[in-house]
């Protein structure tokens, strides 16, 4: 292996040194070996199949909007965030979450930037602007707020054990001096014309992105997001529906090493086989929940029929809980219109009869329903 090949650790004024990244594209370039060219093969197959649901699905935005939560909150773990799908969805839903309030709020606010991504790369490119805003959308209000959201760091940071000083580090990333220089570099190779494969490119700009470690906080959840936002960007999906931190949190401690193996050895090959593994995964894992969710639906239609509710609203109540998993008689009578509170209290005592939905408020007044078996398959992979 080139032990150079990705950068070197150079000493610093102070004492301490800390490793200088080479520019992109690795050089020597990367080596295409069967096994990769098998891989790369395999994962763009997986992704054309999972952007391909969107025209199978009967709602595919709703699909998407539920899977955004979940990949907010595996990214948000992979950091050592405790918090719950449930959680979430009770946060949004105004109930009290078991969990600490501020990592729901850190989970909230990747759902903000990760909208505010994709609805900007409607009509701008990729950029660090907008990788900027990005970090200035996920952190703002949460623990990290006073590390200069939105902006790149101007101290040395480090990655290491609890309490490990700069000598003790596992990592350390650039000196602040050259985060400018080195964030330029990338901008200009995501913007490149080549002939590289948009997967390898995007393992690759990942990888660099979290060698530069350009922020104070946020940079693991930063460098996720910009997985999805580049295949977005680039229209190889029309959805954003790749979420690869289910993947990165199963082999979390495989994740950090093969970045490691990057910076120490140059091995690029090892970490965009370990990268397009989890593309792979992560497709067929999203094809199957979709799926899951397909069958789901249809059976519940069955069982409205059988219990004779399938009537317009208790059609109309499946369409909303599959986009509102938590909902009370004010969403139901709004969404659908129902001008009766009578008849919406009836439909839901029917759903609760039918244990669609179960109600999870403990109160007389304003209760809220959970459809739990919607929860059960989305929140795969997030338990804590």
């Amino acid at each position: 292996m080139n032990t150079k090949r990705a950068g070197k650790y150079v000493k610093q004024p102070s004492g301490y040194r800390a490793f200088i990244p080479n520019s992109l594209p690795p050089d020597p370039s990367i080596k295409y070996d069967g096994e990769l060219r098998n891989l790369l093969s395999q994962a763009d197959r997986a992704l054309a199949r999972l952007d391909g649901i969107t025209t199978v699905l009967p709602n595919p935005e709703l699909f998407v909007a539920v899977y955004v939560k979940k990949e907010a909150l595996l990214s948000s773990q992979i950091e050592g965030t405790q918090a719950s799908l449930e959680g979430v969805l009770k946060f949004e839903a105004n109930l009290t979450p078991s969990e600490d309030i501020n990592e729901i709020r850190e989970v909230i606010n990747y759902i903000k930037a990760l909208d505010y991504g994709i609805n900007k790369l409607k009509e701008l490119p990729m950029s660090n602007r907008l990788i900027k805003e990005i970090h200035r959308t996920l952190i703002t209000g949460t623990r990290g707020t006073h590390k200069t959201p939105g902006d790149f760091r101007k101290t040395q940071n480090w990655i290491g054990p609890v309490g490990a000083n700069l000598n003790e580090a596992t990592f350390v990333p650039p000196p602040p001096n050259i985060i400018s220089e080195s964030m330029s570099d990338l901008e200009k190779f995501i913007h490149r014309k080549d002939d590289i494969p948009p997967l390898i490119k995007i393992a690759l700009i990942h990888a660099q992105s979290e060698t530069i470690h350009p922020f104070l906080d946020g940079n693991g959840r930063v460098g996720r997001l910009l997985i999805t936002f580049y295949l977005y960007w680039k229209g190889i999906l029309s959805s954003p529906l790749l979420y690869l931190s289910f993947y990165l949190k199963k082999h979390r401690n495989e994740y950090y090493d093969w970045l490691m193996k990057v910076r120490l050895k140059g091995d690029w090959e090892g970490w965009l086989k370990f990268f397009l593994k989890g593309v792979i995964e992560v497709s067929q894992e999203a094809a199957k929940t979709a799926k899951e969710i397909i069958e789901l639906k249809e059976k519940l239609i069955k069982k409205l029929i059988k219990k004779r509710i399938a009537s317009n609203y208790g059609v109309g109540l499946i369409e909303l809980i599959f986009s509102l998993p938590i909902v009370s008689s004010m969403d139901v009578q709004d969404k659908l219109s129902i001008r009766s509170k009578e008849t919406v209290n009836k439909l839901l005592k029917k759903f609760l009869e039918a244990g669609i939905l179960k109600e999870i408020s403990g109160k007389k007044r304003y209760k809220k329903y959970l459809f739990s078996d919607y929860l059960e398959i989305i929140k795969r992979g997030t338990e804590l």
